[in-house]
């Protein structure tokens, strides 16, 4: 289109005239652009075909006419008083712009503006040329729609949801009063049963109509997202105390134990709430979603069908956070912890091609903590990332073991917490630690969680691809949990997604798991990613993920995580005798 201006701009250098005027109104007519052309006035002296199809007006409506009956009403004169200064300026304007046709519809098109001036430099003419956008924009509406919205009940999805909620909280901080929000996390009692036994097509019908229910009870400014199988999260916003949050806890309970008519099947349900308010349980999106789960599963073991908010000794001792807070501290600072290590095997070659680092902590007087509560509690106060720092140290000390034993090609794979990876200073940090211990990124793996990556999808493409350059291959853990946007992720430079254990556990006896297994391989396969099935327990599920096409396996049907030394001896016995383990 612009090509089209810049050649009208040069109507007098063209000396047109040495051309039929047959030959001028055949292309003026067939050209697929829209053109208006005034005399100096701005009244309309003559428009082509594809102006009569996009206005709907035909030409002898407009002509002698003003171009301002195409006008949508949508810009405010300042638009035009702009648009005709630029024109006055240097001769020529372009940009979108809404328009009406006849028939009311308003529509967007890209319009180019051009000022004909003679030989005196004088203008004669003014010739607009415009592209009817409406069908452009509604492939890009439906391109945003697909990534944004939830498929099945056409609310936000996980991204979507994070999105908006980072938006925001980020404008509550500069707001000058303060303000409360509240956030719900609803998980549906005894869904799993309804698949099970009416399959998963009226179960998906009754995720949608629980979606539509809820729909009815939020307002335009509050938030709505489907954040996983039978959950959902829900933000209301700008609530004045939280009577209002439990005032409509009890609304959503109410609403959904009506019964639901699916496939001429009568179905009773109820719903499980959990609820955090910003500021007082979190001031992130991550902090407030991670307190409201620990709510819900609060109410889940109180009965179901009830609501809860958070409280800070939620379902846990409250001597039992104390000791642990300043035993964790302690064991920082002494570097307490220890590493276990569990194989990667390759399906095809049978070889052992990595190994995962696992953090262990025996403490004298809490005895053995499960990772899941101290990493947990590391997160939430922050001392994750000296721990995460400790955890990479020692990984760099191990692989120093590996290599000195001889196994050069057994990297090592490091889970790095969210809020690590997010910190300012991470890549530095780690590049630290690579130097200390005189050692290369080419011999580790770092692994991110779904969560970690969609918290801020620009930011991580960079990090990302900063590591990559390093040296690190990169891995996505616990694929297929986290409802990761396809649309970032086919940006992130990742080698290789681990799919999650939830989905392996049932892979010999549930259909729909299998598909997902087998859906994610190839997809991963296609994106030039390789795939790491984990917690693989039985020699059956080992079988199907090699038939299936899986690259790698990890799991208790092959080894433990074990320690350094005990390492070593698997390694020695798998090398002698791998092939009974097939």
């Amino acid at each position: 289109m612009s090509e089209s201006c810049a050649n009208l701009s040069t109507v007098q250098e063209l000396s047109i005239t040495q051309y039929p005027n047959v030959l001028i109104a055949k292309i003026f007519e067939n050209i697929a652009e829209g053109i208006m052309i005034t005399d100096k006035n701005k009244r309309i002296v003559k428009v082509n075909a594809a102006f009569e199809f996009v206005t709907g007006y035909k030409k002898e409506e407009v002509i002698g006419g003003s171009p301002r009956i195409l006008q949508s009403g949508i810009h405010e004169i300042s638009f035009y008083l702009g648009m005709w200064e630029k024109i006055d300026e240097i001769g020529m304007w372009q940009g979108e712009i809404w328009n009406r046709r006849k028939t009311g519809d308003v529509y967007p098109e890209w319009l180019t503006i051009m000022a004909i001036k003679n030989d005196a430099g004088e203008v004669t003419n003014y010739c607009g040329i415009f592209t009817d956008l409406s069908e452009r924009k509604i492939v890009e509406h439906e391109l945003e729609k697909r990534t944004l919205l939830d498929t099945l009940t056409d609310v936000c999805n996980r991204f979507a949801y994070s999105e908006r909620m980072n938006t925001l909280l980020e404008s509550t901080s500069k707001m000058t009063q303060p303000a409360q929000h509240a956030v719900f996390i609803l998980n549906l009692d005894r869904f799993k049963q309804i698949n099970d036994t009416l399959g998963h097509a009226v179960g998906d019908q009754l995720l949608i109509e629980v979606s539509q229910r809820i729909k009815g009870l939020i307002k335009n400014k509050d938030i709505l997202a489907r954040y996983g199988g039978d959950e959902f999260v829900i933000t209301l916003t700008n609530i004045v105390h939280p009577r209002e949050a439990a005032k409509f806890a009890e609304q959503v309970i109410h609403v959904i134990e009506q019964p639901f008519i699916v496939d001429n099947h009568e179905i009773f349900i109820s719903t499980s709430i959990g609820i955090s308010i910003y500021p007082d349980d979190g001031m992130t999106t991550e902090e407030l979603l991670n307190r409201a789960e620990k709510a819900m599963l609060f109410s889940k073991g109180n009965g179901r069908n009830c609501f809860s908010f958070y409280f800070d000794e939620l379902n846990t001792d409250s001597k039992r956070v104390l000791l642990l807070d300043s035993e964790l501290r302690k064991a920082i600072e002494n570097r307490e912890f220890t590493l276990a290590y569990q194989p990667k095997i390759c399906v095809q070659t049978n070889k052992i091609v990595g190994v995962e680092a696992l953090v262990r902590w025996t403490n004298d007087k809490l005895g053995f903590v499960s990772p899941a509560e101290f990493i947990e509690y590391a997160e939430e106060t922050g001392l994750i990332i000296p721990l995460s720092e400790i955890i990479f140290d020692l990984a760099c000390q191990g692989n120093m073991k590996l290599l000195n034993a001889g196994y050069t090609k057994i990297p090592i794979a490091i889970n790095v917490s969210s809020i690590h990876f997010q910190q300012q200073g991470f890549l530095e940090s780690i590049q630290t630690i690579l130097e200390r211990n005189n050692t290369s990124a080419l011999n580790f793996e770092i692994e991110v969680t779904e969560r970690t990556v969609m918290n801020n999808a620009v930011e991580t493409v960079n990090k990302l691809v900063k590591l990559k350059l390093l040296g690190f291959k990169l891995s996505m853990d616990d694929f297929g949990t986290g409802y990761s946007s396809l649309s970032y992720l086919v940006k992130f430079p990742l080698d290789v997604l681990k799919i999650d254990q939830s989905f392996i556990q049932q892979i010999c006896i549930l259909a729909d798991k299998q598909a997902i297994v087998d859906a994610i391989i190839q997809m991963a396969h296609r994106l030039n990613m390789k795939v790491v099935a984990e917690g693989v327990e039985t020699k059956q599920q080992a079988a199907l993920l090699k038939e299936l096409g899986c690259d790698f396996i990890q799991g208790y049907y092959y080894s433990k995580p074990l320690p350094m030394d005990e390492l070593f001896e698997f390694i020695q016995f798998w090398e002698i005798d791998h092939q009974e383990r097939v």
